[in-house]
């Protein structure tokens, strides 16, 4: 799935568009490396997100399509 999506499904993103401008701005890493929109996420990766001053490390335990609010938070588990 790519991170863009990934991050609108989980809720963690509000938007896709706006993932999408925090990708292409450089604030979107999976396992260390900046990702682009299209970044494939697998189960296992850690993305880190730079939010404003806020850095979210989260590690992708599913990959879902279509997801409820309760079951968005089952698709990561935050680190530190």
């Amino acid at each position: 799935m790519r991170i863009d999506k990934f991050l609108k499904n989980s809720r963690l993103i509000k938007r896709r568009s706006i993932a999408k401008e925090a990708c292409e701005q450089g604030r979107v890493k999976v396992n260390d490396k900046v990702a682009k929109p299209g970044t494939e996420v697998l189960v296992g990766d850690i993305i880190t997100l730079e939010l404003g001053t806020r850095i979210i490390k989260i590690e992708v335990l599913d990959i879902k399509d279509h997801v409820t609010k309760d079951m968005a938070k089952e698709m990561y588990r935050a680190i530190e």
